[in-house]
């Protein structure tokens, strides 16, 4: 693995677990907001999630075309960001994936 597809998996793994946790906190503060126990934080957490997750959209993209993943990896890895803390998942499986392959 090349310097440059070493520091694209490690910033993917550090934006894979940020998308984990803020969309805990997303759904958390849905909840409680529903349950009306606290005000509406949904509108401050949901943009940053939502910029989060396009920066984890752009990491899969650009690890898709350095790792030559096939399109079924690819789409694993988007759709577990869809389940709470897949990110984090996915994070840890990208890792055994990047190591098997050196």
């Amino acid at each position: 693995m090349t310097r440059s597809q070493e520091r694209l998996l490690l910033g993917f793994r550090v934006v894979a677990v940020i998308e984990a946790v803020s969309y805990v906190a997303l759904v958390l503060a849905s909840i409680a907001h529903r349950v009306g126990q606290t005000q509406n934080f949904v509108t401050k957490i949901g943009p940053i999630h939502g910029v989060i997750f396009l920066v984890y959209l752009s990491f899969a993209l650009l690890l898709r075309r350095a790792l030559r993943w096939d399109t079924s990896t690819t789409l694993f890895v988007i759709l577990a960001a869809v389940i709470p803390l897949g990110g984090i998942y996915v994070e840890q499986r990208v890792a055994k994936l990047a190591e098997l392959s050196t």
